[in-house]
Order: C-alpha cells, then sequence, then structure tokens
C-alpha cells in the first residue's frame, strides 16, 4: 500500500493532500487542474516540498502523473568519503 501523506487537518482543514476514510483524494480536482511544470514546481519548491521521496512518488502515481516522479523526487549523489 502506497505512503501516503497524511496533513494535520486540525491546522490546515484545506490541505490539498487531505484524503478521505477510504483513503482518496478529497481535492483532486486542485491536482488536476495542474500543468505537469505547475505539478513539479508545486512538488520541488512549494506545499509539496516537505514531503518524502516516497510520499510524493506515491501522490504522483495517484493524481496519474507518474511519468513526473524523476522530476520531482531526484536521487543526491553523495561524493565518497
Amino acid at each position: 500500500m502506497p505512503t501516503f501523506f497524511n496533513p494535520d487537518l486540525g491546522t490546515i482543514p484545506d490541505s490539498p493532500f487531505a484524503r478521505d476514510e477510504n483513503n482518496k483524494l478529497v481535492r483532486r480536482d486542485f491536482w488536476l487542474g495542474m500543468s505537469d511544470q505547475s505539478m513539479v514546481l508545486a512538488m520541488t519548491q512549494g506545499i509539496g516540498q516537505p514531503l518524502t521521496a516516497d510520499q510524493k512518488r506515491a501522490h504522483l502515481e495517484d493524481v496519474g502523473r507518474g511519468h513526473l516522479i524523476n522530476q520531482v523526487c531526484t536521487q543526491e549523489i553523495l561524493p565518497p568519503e
């Protein structure tokens, strides 16, 4: 089962990441109305920035934007010690 981000709805009741009791995205139209470029910016520099790579990946797959995963979830290359 995917690991979706679960926002604190007490603090942010209108979170676009809110899900219902069946784990369905409540504000799906918010995400479907975005262009691919806007989605990448939202997930890398905007409201999706604090999410883990797994949460971003699950969210992108859920909204049908799996083709953006490589742009959003960049791999960090660490130099050898």
